[in-house]
């Protein structure tokens, strides 16, 4: 085949015609049969439907049909609705920059129909009968059904048959369809929902309160094996659930993201949650988590792409920092510190109930996905980057190693005030003894705990040199001889508009030429460290997310190392006070599930599993 090029001939410009620039659209709203159930669920919750039935037919290609019982569509507006840009949602400029509805653009049903055989039948409020109106022929005809609103889509891409084949197994394509009205589901729970495929029931969620929603749609398990997130201040919010490290899967296929309850695909946020559990999954796992963002519509653009599953915030940064921040404080509290917490409450309860003149409070605290928590409920504090910090106590390298030299092995005893707690109700038990000089066996109210003291002890090491670091300013050391390196233009630009930022990060960059940047300090703690890939790693950072994250990340790295040489090593006898010591200290230090590698520290076997072991019972 020659593809050499030949010489072009000139064309006359000409407009397009409708039917064309509808299947243009088309190729960006209408991907698969799942793109037509998002549209169309879409705009029945736009409706106020209450119920939604969705019914198949090999897999969405053969048909579609959604059903609602919202407000309908009255019979004079029908024709109108299948014209492109034709919407009810907006207005005017002002009402786009502030859209609160799941549809907008209105351009779905003109999309869908040029490429499928469409039918829609609604009947409004008062309306004596409904009406159905065929989209290729423009005909409107009586008809039955009750107040509301059903859109037919026959023979996916008929007209279309090259973006037919694209299209995957009826298998497939249903298991997308699902998929779609989950993530509608997720956010609805007032709202119930049903899918039929070839005439039977596939999935149904009934309407009801949003911690029995999210059990339902992603399982009792994901509730047991995770936690609440409840953050923000001023105009943004932020709730939902974040999974436990040791519930990560393989795929990030359990990781749903809402912004003012639009199911969205965000990288900033992605990366805000995934930077949340750095210190605690380690790897290529994948963390589970369903988070609801609420930020004032202005400050958020959802016109960015014809398939609104894309957004784009007019501060990311902060936004980025909010987002792991609140997910960060909720893995901060350990399983043993929950108990401990929990225990707290329960008894503090106990003793107001006793007391004279107690009267209990009417109706039941606010509490989002049914586990209420006090710092969820109080006003969140406005948020500071760690960067801006005042403090100028200064804390080095040095100076930390010495607290916790790995030659000084931590005294257990001595490091643990004793707990509040009386001994039969500590979490994590009264210690019996050792094994192998590598795990501690404890017996608490549950049955046995056991607990891999060299991970345990490396996570309370880590978690307080990571204390002491994390109140101090960052301390530069000019260097003698400034590094120059080759830069590009981006990293020479960001350079120039951060230098601020940078000084504060304890980095004195400034370009040298159009192509040469140079470092005249670094930050003291990283004395050891490149100091070009330092760099270069806080200029690309600080282009999209807040560059303290290269920072932190290259100091924590350094801790980590000194706390994993200052715990105590396996075949190091300990006496009863040093293991108990070790478990206290296990209760109030964060993270205390994982050591700083991701790994379990600790695991809890019930007189249940005990007996199950021996057969007792049986």
């Amino acid at each position: 085949m020659d593809f050499s090029s030949s010489p072009a001939s000139r064309r006359e410009i000409r407009e397009l015609p409708d039917e064309l620039i509808s299947q243009i659209a088309a190729g960006e709203v209408v991907e698969r049969p799942a793109s037509v159930v998002r549209e169309l669920v879409d705009n029945a919750l736009d409706a106020g439907a209450t119920q939604i039935q969705v019914k198949l037919m090999a897999g969405g290609v053969r048909a579609i049909v959604v059903e609602d019982d919202g407000l309908g569509i009255p019979s004079e507006e029908l024709p109108l609705a299948l014209r492109r840009h034709a919407t009810s949602k907006i207005r005017n400029l002002e009402e786009l920059e502030s859209v609160g509805t799941m549809g907008f653009r209105g351009e779905a049903l003109a999309a869908i129909a040029s490429v499928s055989e469409m039918a829609i039948a609604s009947r409004s409020e008062g309306a004596a009968h409904a009406h159905r109106i065929d989209a290729r022929s423009g005909e409107l005809n009586p008809a039955a059904r009750a107040r509301g609103t059903s859109v037919e889509v026959r023979e996916l891409f008929f007209s279309t048959p090259a973006r037919r084949k694209f299209l995957k197994t009826d298998a497939t394509e249903l298991a997308h369809c699902v998929e779609a009205v989950r993530r509608h589901a997720l956010a609805r729970p007032d709202v119930g929902f049903a899918v039929w495929h070839e005439g039977k029931l596939v999935e149904q969620w009934r309407a009801g309160t949003a911690e029995q929603r999210v059990a339902d749609v992603l399982g009792e398990d994901f509730v047991a094996e995770s936690r609440v997130v409840a953050g923000g201040a001023g105009p943004l919010h932020i709730h939902g659930r974040a999974g436990l490290p040791e519930a990560a899967r393989s795929r990030a296929d359990m990781q749903y993201v809402y912004v003012n309850g639009r199911f969205v695909r965000d990288k900033l946020i992605a990366h805000g949650v995934r930077s949340a559990y750095e210190d605690v999954l380690h790897g290529h796992r994948q963390p589970c988590y369903l988070l609801f963002l609420e930020i004032d519509p202005s400050l958020v653009d959802v016109n960015v792409h014809p398939t609104k599953i894309e957004v784009r915030f007019r501060d990311g940064r902060e936004l980025h920092q909010r987002v792991r921040y609140a997910v960060q404080d909720a893995l901060a509290v350990s399983r043993a510190a929950e108990v401990v917490n929990t225990t707290s409450i329960h008894a503090a309860q106990q003793a107001a109930a006793e007391a004279p003149g107690y009267r209990p409070s009417p109706g039941n605290p606010p509490a989002w996905f049914g586990a209420a928590q006090t710092a969820a409920e109080a006003p969140a504090p406005a948020y500071v980057p760690s960067w801006r910090s005042n403090t100028q106590v200064s804390l080095g390298l040095a100076e930390a190693q010495a607290l916790y030299a790995p030659q000084t092995p931590l005294p257990l005893a001595a490091t643990s005030a004793p707990s509040a707690l009386p001994p039969h109700d500590w979490p994590l038990g009264r210690a019996l003894a050792q094994i192998q000089g590598v795990y501690i066996l404890a017996e608490n109210a549950q049955g046995l705990v056991i607990v891999d003291m060299h991970a345990a002890h490396e996570r309370v090491v880590y978690e307080r040199l990571k204390a002491s670091l994390g109140a101090a300013a960052i301390e530069s050391q000019p260097l003698l001889i400034p590094v120059t390196f080759a830069a590009t233009a981006q990293e020479i630009a960001t350079a120039e508009a951060q230098a601020e930022g940078l000084l504060r990060l304890g980095l004195d960059v400034a370009p040298l030429s159009s192509k040469m940047l140079a470092v005249r300090a670094r930050p003291a703690a990283l004395a050891g460290g490149d100091v070009v890939e330092l760099t270069r790693g806080v200029l690309a950072e600080l282009g999209q997310f807040d560059a303290s994250q290269a920072i932190e990340r290259a100091q924590h790295e350094i801790l980590a190392t000194m706390a994993c040489h200052g715990a105590v090593r396996a075949n190091r006898q300990l006496t009863l006070d040093e293991m108990n010591a070790l478990l206290r200290d296990m209760e109030r230090t964060e993270r205390a599930d994982q050591c700083n590698h991701g790994r379990p520290t600790w695991r809890q076997l019930t007189m249940r599993e005990l007996d199950a072991l021996f057969l007792r019972g049986r």
